[in-house]
């Protein structure tokens, strides 16, 4: 299932990425507000992490990112398996 698809789930925005230079990660929401994403120490160190996230900003994709701690999801926009 898709994350905006299931109406429980209100905490998370879909935002893309304006600005990446290290160590910092800007995202500018659908609303138009800009936040710095928080990033996990395994990001900051991570030279794939990098190239994906200059590659989202280079062609404006849109990635979902938790609207109170202004991370962004790993699982993309897919909800986790439930066995």
């Amino acid at each position: 299932m898709l994350l905006d698809t299931d109406p429980k789930i209100k905490n998370i925005t879909a935002v893309h990425l304006v600005k990446v230079f290290y160590p910092m990660v800007i995202a500018k929401t659908e609303d138009g507000d800009y936040f710095q994403v928080k990033l996990s120490d395994d990001q900051l160190s991570d030279p794939l992490f990098w190239d994906t996230a200059r590659d989202l900003c280079r062609n404006q994709l849109w990635v979902p990112m938790g609207r109170k701690f202004h991370q962004l999801l790993s699982n993309d926009w897919l909800m986790p398996a439930t066995n």
